[in-house]
Protein backbone atom coordinates (compact mmCIF):
# COMPACT_ATOMS: atom_id res chain seq x y z
CA UNK A 1 0.00 0.00 0.00
CA UNK A 2 1.36 3.40 -1.01
CA UNK A 3 1.28 5.89 1.83
CA UNK A 4 -0.47 9.10 0.74
CA UNK A 5 1.63 12.24 0.84
CA UNK A 6 0.77 14.72 3.55
CA UNK A 7 -0.53 18.10 2.36
CA UNK A 8 1.88 21.00 2.45
CA UNK A 9 -0.59 23.50 3.91
CA UNK A 10 -1.72 23.18 7.52
CA UNK A 11 -4.51 25.01 9.33
CA UNK A 12 -3.01 27.75 11.48
CA UNK A 13 -5.60 27.00 14.14
CA UNK A 14 -6.67 23.33 14.39
CA UNK A 15 -9.73 24.01 16.58
CA UNK A 16 -12.80 22.77 14.70
CA UNK A 17 -14.74 21.48 17.70
CA UNK A 18 -18.46 22.27 17.83
CA UNK A 19 -18.24 23.31 21.46
CA UNK A 20 -16.31 24.73 23.10
CA UNK A 21 -15.42 26.40 19.82
CA UNK A 22 -12.36 28.17 18.48
CA UNK A 23 -11.31 31.42 20.14
CA UNK A 24 -11.40 34.53 17.97
CA UNK A 25 -8.40 35.12 15.66
CA UNK A 26 -5.51 36.71 17.52
CA UNK A 27 -6.80 35.76 20.97
CA UNK A 28 -4.33 35.29 23.83
CA UNK A 29 -4.70 35.15 27.62
CA UNK A 30 -3.36 38.71 27.69
CA UNK A 31 -6.84 39.99 26.83
CA UNK A 32 -7.93 38.94 30.32
CA UNK A 33 -5.43 41.19 32.09
CA UNK A 34 -8.12 43.67 33.15
CA UNK A 35 -10.49 40.99 34.48
CA UNK A 36 -11.86 41.82 37.92
CA UNK A 37 -10.56 38.68 39.59
CA UNK A 38 -10.74 38.66 43.36
CA UNK A 39 -13.60 41.19 43.29
CA UNK A 40 -17.18 40.56 44.28
CA UNK A 41 -19.46 40.17 41.31
CA UNK A 42 -21.82 42.47 43.22
CA UNK A 43 -19.30 45.31 43.36
CA UNK A 44 -20.03 48.36 41.20
CA UNK A 45 -17.12 47.71 38.79
CA UNK A 46 -18.11 44.05 38.36
CA UNK A 47 -21.77 44.85 37.77
CA UNK A 48 -20.67 47.43 35.20
CA UNK A 49 -18.74 44.75 33.30
CA UNK A 50 -21.72 42.37 33.45
CA UNK A 51 -23.95 45.16 32.14
CA UNK A 52 -21.41 45.87 29.40
CA UNK A 53 -21.65 42.22 28.31
CA UNK A 54 -25.44 42.53 28.16
CA UNK A 55 -25.32 45.83 26.25
CA UNK A 56 -22.84 44.54 23.67
CA UNK A 57 -24.91 41.38 23.23
CA UNK A 58 -27.95 43.53 22.45
CA UNK A 59 -25.95 45.66 20.00
CA UNK A 60 -24.28 42.82 18.09
CA UNK A 61 -27.32 40.52 17.95
CA UNK A 62 -29.65 43.46 17.22
CA UNK A 63 -32.02 42.50 20.03
CA UNK A 64 -35.09 44.77 20.30
CA UNK A 65 -34.95 47.39 23.05
CA UNK A 66 -37.98 45.98 24.88
CA UNK A 67 -36.50 42.46 25.17
CA UNK A 68 -34.69 41.58 28.41
CA UNK A 69 -31.24 39.96 28.29
CA UNK A 70 -29.88 38.09 31.29
CA UNK A 71 -26.71 36.17 32.16
CA UNK A 72 -27.70 32.90 33.81
CA UNK A 73 -25.97 29.81 35.22
CA UNK A 74 -25.18 26.46 33.59
CA UNK A 75 -24.58 27.47 29.99
CA UNK A 76 -27.29 27.11 27.33
CA UNK A 77 -28.71 24.11 29.16
CA UNK A 78 -29.37 26.22 32.24
CA UNK A 79 -31.03 28.94 30.18
CA UNK A 80 -33.33 26.49 28.38
CA UNK A 81 -34.23 24.69 31.61
CA UNK A 82 -35.11 28.01 33.29
CA UNK A 83 -37.55 28.74 30.49
CA UNK A 84 -39.08 25.25 30.41
CA UNK A 85 -39.58 24.97 34.16
CA UNK A 86 -40.76 28.56 34.64
CA UNK A 87 -43.12 29.02 31.67
CA UNK A 88 -44.50 25.70 30.42
CA UNK A 89 -47.76 24.25 31.68
CA UNK A 90 -49.94 27.31 31.07
CA UNK A 91 -51.18 25.74 27.81
CA UNK A 92 -50.30 22.77 25.62
CA UNK A 93 -46.84 22.59 24.10
CA UNK A 94 -45.45 21.35 20.77
CA UNK A 95 -41.92 19.97 21.13
CA UNK A 96 -39.81 19.84 17.96
CA UNK A 97 -36.84 17.46 17.81
CA UNK A 98 -34.48 16.48 15.03
CA UNK A 99 -31.22 15.96 16.90
CA UNK A 100 -29.80 15.19 20.35
CA UNK A 101 -30.40 18.45 22.18
CA UNK A 102 -33.97 18.80 20.94
CA UNK A 103 -34.52 15.22 22.09
CA UNK A 104 -33.17 16.25 25.49
CA UNK A 105 -35.75 19.00 25.84
CA UNK A 106 -38.48 16.52 24.87
CA UNK A 107 -37.29 14.17 27.59
CA UNK A 108 -37.32 16.94 30.20
CA UNK A 109 -40.85 18.05 29.33
CA UNK A 110 -42.36 14.59 28.96
CA UNK A 111 -40.47 12.64 31.63
CA UNK A 112 -39.50 15.26 34.20
CA UNK A 113 -42.22 17.92 34.02
CA UNK A 114 -44.65 15.17 32.94
CA UNK A 115 -46.81 17.55 30.92
CA UNK A 116 -49.78 15.54 29.70
CA UNK A 117 -50.55 17.99 26.90
CA UNK A 118 -47.16 17.79 25.22
CA UNK A 119 -47.12 16.90 21.54
CA UNK A 120 -43.83 15.76 19.99
CA UNK A 121 -42.96 16.37 16.34
CA UNK A 122 -39.79 14.51 15.39
CA UNK A 123 -37.60 14.01 12.36
CA UNK A 124 -34.60 11.80 11.74
CA UNK A 125 -31.07 13.19 11.68
CA UNK A 126 -30.64 15.17 8.48
CA UNK A 127 -34.27 16.31 8.22
CA UNK A 128 -36.69 18.78 9.80
CA UNK A 129 -40.14 17.94 11.15
CA UNK A 130 -43.08 19.15 9.09
CA UNK A 131 -43.21 22.74 10.31
CA UNK A 132 -46.68 23.23 8.82
CA UNK A 133 -48.03 20.87 11.50
CA UNK A 134 -46.96 23.11 14.41
CA UNK A 135 -49.90 24.52 16.39
CA UNK A 136 -49.12 28.06 17.54
CA UNK A 137 -52.13 28.19 19.82
CA UNK A 138 -49.77 26.12 21.95
CA UNK A 139 -46.29 26.91 23.22
CA UNK A 140 -43.52 25.72 20.89
CA UNK A 141 -40.01 24.59 21.86
CA UNK A 142 -37.35 24.09 19.20
CA UNK A 143 -33.68 24.44 18.37
CA UNK A 144 -32.87 26.98 15.66
CA UNK A 145 -29.75 25.08 14.59
CA UNK A 146 -29.36 21.37 15.34
CA UNK A 147 -25.79 21.29 16.64
CA UNK A 148 -25.50 17.51 16.36
CA UNK A 149 -27.28 17.09 13.00
CA UNK A 150 -26.21 20.16 11.05
CA UNK A 151 -29.86 20.95 10.23
CA UNK A 152 -31.34 24.39 10.91
CA UNK A 153 -34.67 26.07 10.31
CA UNK A 154 -34.30 28.10 7.11
CA UNK A 155 -35.97 31.20 8.60
CA UNK A 156 -38.85 32.18 10.88
CA UNK A 157 -41.51 32.51 8.18
CA UNK A 158 -43.26 29.40 9.54
CA UNK A 159 -43.95 31.22 12.83
CA UNK A 160 -47.01 33.52 12.76
CA UNK A 161 -46.78 37.00 14.22
CA UNK A 162 -50.21 36.58 15.83
CA UNK A 163 -49.44 33.39 17.71
CA UNK A 164 -51.19 32.68 21.02
CA UNK A 165 -48.46 30.54 22.57
CA UNK A 166 -44.83 31.33 23.30
CA UNK A 167 -41.92 30.29 21.08
CA UNK A 168 -38.95 29.03 23.10
CA UNK A 169 -35.85 28.77 20.93
CA UNK A 170 -32.54 27.12 21.80
CA UNK A 171 -30.25 29.13 19.52
CA UNK A 172 -26.88 28.21 20.97
CA UNK A 173 -25.13 27.22 17.72
CA UNK A 174 -26.98 29.84 15.67
CA UNK A 175 -26.64 33.10 17.62
CA UNK A 176 -23.93 35.34 16.08
CA UNK A 177 -23.76 33.23 12.89
CA UNK A 178 -27.37 33.19 11.69
CA UNK A 179 -29.98 35.94 11.75
CA UNK A 180 -32.63 35.35 14.41
CA UNK A 181 -36.03 36.94 13.81
CA UNK A 182 -36.69 38.19 17.33
CA UNK A 183 -40.21 39.34 16.43
CA UNK A 184 -41.08 35.65 16.05
CA UNK A 185 -39.19 34.49 19.17
CA UNK A 186 -40.28 34.89 22.78
CA UNK A 187 -37.41 33.12 24.51
CA UNK A 188 -33.93 32.82 22.99
CA UNK A 189 -31.04 31.03 24.68
CA UNK A 190 -27.38 30.48 23.87
CA UNK A 191 -24.02 29.98 25.54
CA UNK A 192 -20.78 31.92 25.31
CA UNK A 193 -18.66 29.00 24.16
CA UNK A 194 -20.31 28.54 20.77
CA UNK A 195 -20.06 31.02 17.88
CA UNK A 196 -17.93 33.56 19.74
CA UNK A 197 -15.65 30.96 21.32
CA UNK A 198 -16.15 32.20 24.88
CA UNK A 199 -15.60 30.16 28.01
CA UNK A 200 -18.08 27.63 29.36
CA UNK A 201 -20.73 27.58 32.10
CA UNK A 202 -22.51 30.86 31.35
CA UNK A 203 -25.82 31.03 29.50
CA UNK A 204 -27.82 33.88 28.01
CA UNK A 205 -31.58 34.21 28.36
CA UNK A 206 -33.43 36.68 26.13
CA UNK A 207 -37.11 37.35 26.87
CA UNK A 208 -39.76 39.11 24.81
CA UNK A 209 -42.45 41.20 26.51
CA UNK A 210 -44.82 38.27 25.92
CA UNK A 211 -42.48 35.96 27.83
CA UNK A 212 -42.28 38.44 30.69
CA UNK A 213 -46.08 38.61 30.77
CA UNK A 214 -46.20 34.81 31.06
CA UNK A 215 -43.75 34.83 33.95
CA UNK A 216 -45.71 37.46 35.82
CA UNK A 217 -49.15 35.93 35.23
CA UNK A 218 -48.51 32.20 35.59
CA UNK A 219 -47.23 30.11 38.48
CA UNK A 220 -46.17 26.53 37.65
CA UNK A 221 -47.68 23.66 39.62
CA UNK A 222 -44.23 22.38 40.59
CA UNK A 223 -41.61 23.89 42.93
CA UNK A 224 -38.80 25.86 41.34
CA UNK A 225 -35.21 25.67 42.60
CA UNK A 226 -33.69 29.06 43.42
CA UNK A 227 -31.43 28.82 40.40
CA UNK A 228 -34.52 28.81 38.10
CA UNK A 229 -36.52 31.59 39.75
CA UNK A 230 -37.08 34.66 37.60
CA UNK A 231 -39.94 36.25 39.57
CA UNK A 232 -40.58 37.36 43.12
CA UNK A 233 -44.01 38.29 44.40
CA UNK A 234 -45.44 37.85 40.92
CA UNK A 235 -43.01 40.35 39.35
CA UNK A 236 -39.95 39.80 37.19
CA UNK A 237 -36.68 40.05 39.08
CA UNK A 238 -35.33 42.88 36.96
CA UNK A 239 -31.87 42.70 38.50
CA UNK A 240 -31.19 39.45 36.63
CA UNK A 241 -31.35 41.50 33.44
CA UNK A 242 -29.09 44.25 34.74
CA UNK A 243 -26.04 42.20 35.61
CA UNK A 244 -27.21 41.05 39.04
CA UNK A 245 -26.67 37.37 38.38
CA UNK A 246 -28.45 34.60 40.30
CA UNK A 247 -25.18 32.93 41.23
CA UNK A 248 -21.50 33.87 41.08
CA UNK A 249 -20.17 34.34 37.54
CA UNK A 250 -16.52 34.06 36.58
CA UNK A 251 -15.24 37.56 35.97
CA UNK A 252 -12.47 36.02 33.86
CA UNK A 253 -15.14 34.51 31.60
CA UNK A 254 -17.06 37.78 31.57
CA UNK A 255 -13.97 39.65 30.38
CA UNK A 256 -13.33 37.00 27.76
CA UNK A 257 -16.91 37.30 26.46
CA UNK A 258 -16.62 41.09 26.29
CA UNK A 259 -13.39 40.69 24.30
CA UNK A 260 -15.17 38.36 21.86
CA UNK A 261 -18.04 40.83 21.49
CA UNK A 262 -15.59 43.68 20.83
CA UNK A 263 -13.93 41.56 18.15
CA UNK A 264 -17.36 40.80 16.67
CA UNK A 265 -18.03 44.54 16.43
CA UNK A 266 -14.65 45.06 14.75
CA UNK A 267 -15.44 42.59 11.94
CA UNK A 268 -18.73 44.24 11.04
CA UNK A 269 -21.12 43.15 13.75
CA UNK A 270 -23.80 40.62 12.91
CA UNK A 271 -23.43 41.04 9.14
CA UNK A 272 -19.71 40.40 9.42
CA UNK A 273 -20.14 37.36 11.64
CA UNK A 274 -22.78 35.79 9.41
CA UNK A 275 -20.61 36.48 6.38
CA UNK A 276 -17.61 34.78 7.95
CA UNK A 277 -19.60 31.67 8.88
CA UNK A 278 -21.22 31.55 5.44
CA UNK A 279 -17.80 31.78 3.76
CA UNK A 280 -16.46 28.94 5.89
CA UNK A 281 -19.46 26.72 5.18
CA UNK A 282 -19.21 27.51 1.46
CA UNK A 283 -15.52 26.54 1.39
CA UNK A 284 -16.28 23.23 3.08
CA UNK A 285 -19.27 22.62 0.80
CA UNK A 286 -17.15 23.21 -2.30
CA UNK A 287 -14.85 20.42 -1.11
CA UNK A 288 -17.80 18.10 -0.33
CA UNK A 289 -19.22 18.61 -3.83
CA UNK A 290 -15.96 17.55 -5.46
CA UNK A 291 -15.20 14.69 -3.04
CA UNK A 292 -16.90 11.34 -3.74
CA UNK A 293 -16.32 9.74 -0.34
CA UNK A 294 -18.28 12.27 1.73
CA UNK A 295 -21.73 13.90 1.76
CA UNK A 296 -23.76 16.30 3.89
CA UNK A 297 -25.98 14.74 6.52
CA UNK A 298 -28.44 17.59 5.85
CA UNK A 299 -29.63 16.84 2.33
CA UNK A 300 -31.54 20.11 1.74
CA UNK A 301 -29.19 23.09 1.22
CA UNK A 302 -31.70 25.59 2.63
CA UNK A 303 -31.74 23.78 5.98
CA UNK A 304 -28.00 23.11 6.13
CA UNK A 305 -26.10 24.67 9.03
CA UNK A 306 -23.32 27.17 8.42
CA UNK A 307 -21.78 26.41 11.82
CA UNK A 308 -21.96 22.76 12.89
CA UNK A 309 -21.56 21.10 9.50
CA UNK A 310 -22.22 17.35 9.77
CA UNK A 311 -20.88 14.96 7.15
CA UNK A 312 -21.47 11.26 6.48
CA UNK A 313 -19.56 8.69 4.46
CA UNK A 314 -20.63 8.27 0.82
CA UNK A 315 -17.89 5.78 -0.05
CA UNK A 316 -19.86 2.58 -0.78
CA UNK A 317 -17.54 0.32 1.23
CA UNK A 318 -17.68 2.51 4.32
CA UNK A 319 -21.41 3.21 3.95
CA UNK A 320 -22.06 -0.56 3.86
CA UNK A 321 -20.38 -1.10 7.26
CA UNK A 322 -22.39 -1.52 10.43
CA UNK A 323 -23.12 1.60 12.48
CA UNK A 324 -20.49 0.58 15.04
CA UNK A 325 -17.89 -0.04 12.34
CA UNK A 326 -18.63 3.30 10.69
CA UNK A 327 -18.31 5.01 14.05
CA UNK A 328 -14.93 3.34 14.61
CA UNK A 329 -13.81 4.45 11.15
CA UNK A 330 -14.85 8.05 11.84
CA UNK A 331 -12.97 8.06 15.12
CA UNK A 332 -9.86 6.63 13.45
CA UNK A 333 -10.02 9.32 10.76
CA UNK A 334 -10.45 12.05 13.36
CA UNK A 335 -7.67 10.50 15.47
CA UNK A 336 -5.22 10.64 12.59
CA UNK A 337 -5.86 14.35 12.21
CA UNK A 338 -5.47 14.94 15.93
CA UNK A 339 -2.15 13.06 15.94
CA UNK A 340 -0.95 15.40 13.21
CA UNK A 341 -2.19 18.45 15.14
CA UNK A 342 -4.27 19.70 12.21
CA UNK A 343 -7.82 19.17 13.54
CA UNK A 344 -9.19 18.44 16.99
CA UNK A 345 -12.55 16.96 18.03
CA UNK A 346 -14.24 16.54 14.64
CA UNK A 347 -15.78 13.08 14.95
CA UNK A 348 -19.59 12.89 14.98
CA UNK A 349 -21.58 13.52 18.17
CA UNK A 350 -22.07 10.31 20.13
CA UNK A 351 -25.81 9.99 19.33
CA UNK A 352 -25.56 11.10 15.70
CA UNK A 353 -24.93 9.05 12.54
CA UNK A 354 -21.26 8.20 12.07
CA UNK A 355 -19.21 10.77 10.23
CA UNK A 356 -17.53 14.10 10.85
CA UNK A 357 -18.70 17.35 12.42
CA UNK A 358 -16.68 20.42 11.47
CA UNK A 359 -17.27 23.79 13.08
CA UNK A 360 -17.46 26.62 10.54
CA UNK A 361 -18.49 29.43 12.90
CA UNK A 362 -17.32 33.02 12.69
CA UNK A 363 -14.12 32.63 14.74
CA UNK A 364 -12.72 30.11 12.22
CA UNK A 365 -10.69 31.43 9.29
CA UNK A 366 -11.73 30.32 5.79
CA UNK A 367 -8.09 29.63 4.92
CA UNK A 368 -8.00 27.08 7.76
CA UNK A 369 -11.12 25.33 6.40
CA UNK A 370 -9.49 25.19 2.97
CA UNK A 371 -6.25 23.79 4.42
CA UNK A 372 -8.20 21.23 6.45
CA UNK A 373 -9.83 19.69 3.39
CA UNK A 374 -6.55 18.35 2.05
CA UNK A 375 -5.89 16.71 5.38
CA UNK A 376 -9.36 15.18 5.40
CA UNK A 377 -8.57 13.50 2.08
CA UNK A 378 -5.22 12.33 3.44
CA UNK A 379 -6.72 10.88 6.62
CA UNK A 380 -9.49 9.15 4.69
CA UNK A 381 -6.96 7.52 2.37
CA UNK A 382 -4.94 6.26 5.36
CA UNK A 383 -7.96 4.93 7.25
CA UNK A 384 -9.49 3.40 4.12
CA UNK A 385 -6.21 1.69 3.33
CA UNK A 386 -6.00 0.27 6.85
CA UNK A 387 -9.52 -1.10 6.48
CA UNK A 388 -8.69 -2.74 3.17
CA UNK A 389 -5.52 -4.28 4.58
CA UNK A 390 -7.41 -5.66 7.61
CA UNK A 391 -9.96 -7.29 5.30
Amino acid sequence: MTTPQKPAARPVTPHFSSGPCAKRPGWSPDVLAAALVGRSHRSKPSKARLQAAIDLTREILEVPADYRIGIVPASDTGAVEMALWSMLGARGVDMLAWESFGEGWVSDVVKQLKLADARVLKAAYGDLPDLTQVDFDRDVVFTWNGTTSGVRVPDAEWIPAGRAGLTICDATSAAFAQRLDFAKLDVVTFSWQKVLGGEAAHGMLILSPRAVERLESYTPAWPLPKIFRLTKGGKLIEGVFKGETINTPSMLCVEDYIDALAWAKSVGGLDGLVGRADANAAALDAWVRRTPWVAHLAAVPATRSNTSVCLVFADPVIAALSADAQSAFAKRLAGLLEEEGVAFDIAHYRDAPAGLRIWCGATVETTDIEALTGWLDWAFAIARGELAKAA
